[in-house]
């Protein structure tokens, strides 16, 4: 595996995103309430770039009527047809064997460092 430095952890606030070009990938780099998750920005249904959609939550499953909000700053939904994954798993929220690809990802005194197979250091 290779390692590469991404940027600081101050650089992405809580809720907030970073798209950064790594071993001739573009990966987006997300806060999701302090933690930082790396998913590549390349959607699996059409190659959309994904990283670029909205973030949000949605609904939990609940009793007949009562809406219960969750996943809050967790949703990403791809800006070309609206699919929704978790940014914190890459898991598809109606398929969750469907997935996008996923980075590890550390805090490294204070900077922001990716792990990617195969990537040769840049």
């Amino acid at each position: 595996m290779a390692k590469f430095v991404v940027g600081s952890r101050a650089e992405i606030p809580p809720g907030e995103r970073k798209i950064v070009d790594v071993a001739n990938r573009s990966i987006g780099i997300f806060n999701v309430r302090g933690e930082f998750f790396a998913l590549k920005n390349s959607c699996i249904h059409d190659q959309a770039p994904v990283c670029l959609g909205k973030v949000s939550g949605t609904y939990l499953p609940s009793a007949p009527g009562e809406f219960v909000p969750g996943m809050e700053a967790q949703v990403l939904r791809c800006p070309w047809h609206g699919w929704e994954f978790d940014i914190t798993t890459g898991c598809s929220l109606f398929d969750p064997d469907t997935r996008l690809v996923t980075y590890p990802i550390t805090v490294e005194e204070d900077q922001l460092v990716i792990e990617i197979r195969g990537g040769g250091q840049v």
